[in-house]
């Protein structure tokens, strides 16, 4: 039977810390432009986005209902499409509940005296209370930011997508030792698998490998 190859896997490069997404350097600049000023209404975004690993639609569909301070957690069920319409996550493995660390308990216990109201009761609404369009994430907020800081291309373009900031949750968990399992349920990734697929160069090994390379010349290097 011949082997199948998938192309769009095959071609596919593995994402770098620095080329891809930003280290940690990066977000400490990001968040220190967001104390005050231009970007502190925007703070609250940045900061969940980067400890919670969420997808942009899931970020602007979150309502204040899935935020349970008590428990300390966010509780993904609703995403806002390109479009702003409210619709489930894609798959059964999209809802899920996240963990807030202090700093977002903080920071969202805070937002949530000013933050714009609306129907739909966003945590991340426009000034209107309405869902944040994604170009607006993107071409007012998310861009300009990277260019306020520095975090620019030769050619003055901006380095990094917004997804990346959900890369960089995942490879700080990484460095935090969280099990690749824990890791699929914490990202909403549909299976184990996918997460190894985007993060297992990412993964350590627990074996050592350089005492297995060693054995194995034994007996066929004089």
């Amino acid at each position: 039977m011949p082997v199948r190859v998938d192309a769009k896997k095959r071609d596919q490069k593995k994402i770098e810390v620095g080329r891809d997404i930003p280290g940690k350097p990066e977000i400490q600049k990001l968040l220190a432009a967001c104390t005050d000023g231009r970007w502190a209404r925007h703070r609250p975004l940045l900061v969940t986005a980067i400890f919670t690993g969420m997808r942009a639609s899931e970020l602007r569909g979150l309502p204040w209902s899935a935020v349970d301070f008590d428990k300390k957690t966010v509780t993904v069920r609703q995403r806002a499409d390109e479009w702003g319409t409210i619709a489930m996550p894609k798959s059964h493995a999209g809802q899920r509940e996240i963990p807030m660390s202090r700093t977002v308990l903080n920071t969202l216990r805070e937002w949530r005296l000013v933050c714009p109201k609306g129907e739909l009761d966003l945590v991340f609404p426009n000034t209107a209370g309405k869902v944040q369009p994604l170009s607006n994430l993107s071409h007012r907020v998310w861009r300009p930011l990277q260019k306020a800081v520095g975090l620019v291309d030769d050619k003055g373009e901006p380095l990094f997508n917004f997804h990346a900031l959900r890369h960089f949750a995942a490879s700080n968990w990484i460095g935090l030792d969280f099990s690749p399992k824990r890791l699929q349920i914490l990202l909403g990734h549909s299976s184990v698998q996918m997460t190894f697929d985007r993060y297992g160069h990412w993964l350590k090994s627990p074996e050592d490998d350089h005492e297995k390379f060693d054995r194995g010349e034994i007996g066929l290097v004089a």
